[in-house]
């Protein structure tokens, strides 16, 4: 897929609807709401995560971000939280990406990658296809305690790269992400969106100075 020069921006670890109406105001165009994980940060009960989505003006994107690996599971957690949008954090164990958009029709797919080397290319480009974009993130599903997300890490941006310009679907970046090197990110990958959750927060709560420093990154200023 093409570089983008102007990417969009996606804030997650969302907590609650101030938060959400906080990092919209400065230009956030999709909020990740975290149901329960294995580790990491920003994890919400799924009511608030229904009442954070139900609050959300359209045309905002509403992220679930999910550990699940059932397909059938996917879909009846979808249905209590009621996002606009699915990212599955771990690989499918059971079912198919196919079963999944059958069982949440309009609903987009977005499957996590995490980035740990060269395989992660073929891993990402054999995804692609069967899904409606792929998100690079920093964790490692394979260790005892898996890490889905939320690590504050940054990954090999080459690879990062290389997987954006083999794969036709949108392109989201995740790991490490701050003012400060943001646009180093959008020059060297080119991805579609930006997401991040530990370079807008302080102590764990949305930053306002710090979005704001970053907001004005994205946009060259």
């Amino acid at each position: 897929m093409e570089p983008v020069t102007r990417p969009r921006v996606k804030i997650c670890c969302i907590a609650n609807l101030a938060e959400a109406r906080l990092a919209i105001r400065y230009g956030a165009s999709a909020l990740g709401l975290v149901s329960h994980m294995p580790s990491g940060p920003g994890v919400i009960p799924e009511e608030v995560i229904a009442q954070v989505a139900a609050g959300v003006p359209p045309p905002i994107a509403t992220f679930l971000l999910t550990s699940l690996q059932d397909v059938a599971a996917i879909i009846a957690q979808q249905h209590r939280c009621r996002t606009n949008t699915i990212q599955i954090c771990d690989r499918l164990a059971t079912g198919s990406y196919h079963q999944l958009k059958a069982g949440l029709p309009g609903i987009p797919i977005v499957q996590v990658i995490h980035v740990v080397g060269p395989e992660s290319v073929d891993e990402a480009v054999s995804i692609a296809p069967h899904v409606d974009a792929i998100l690079l993130d920093s964790g490692n599903p394979a260790l005892v305690v898996k890490e889905l997300g939320g690590t504050g890490r940054r990954h090999d941006w080459v690879l990062s790269r290389r997987i954006r310009e083999q794969i036709d679907i949108p392109l989201f970046l995740a790991g490490g992400l701050n003012a400060g090197n943001v646009r180093q990110a959008i020059e060297e990958v080119g991805p579609f969106g930006l997401d991040l959750c530990t370079g807008v927060r302080t102590h764990g709560k949305l930053d306002e100075q710090k979005l704001a420093a970053f907001f004005a990154r994205v946009w060259g200023k």
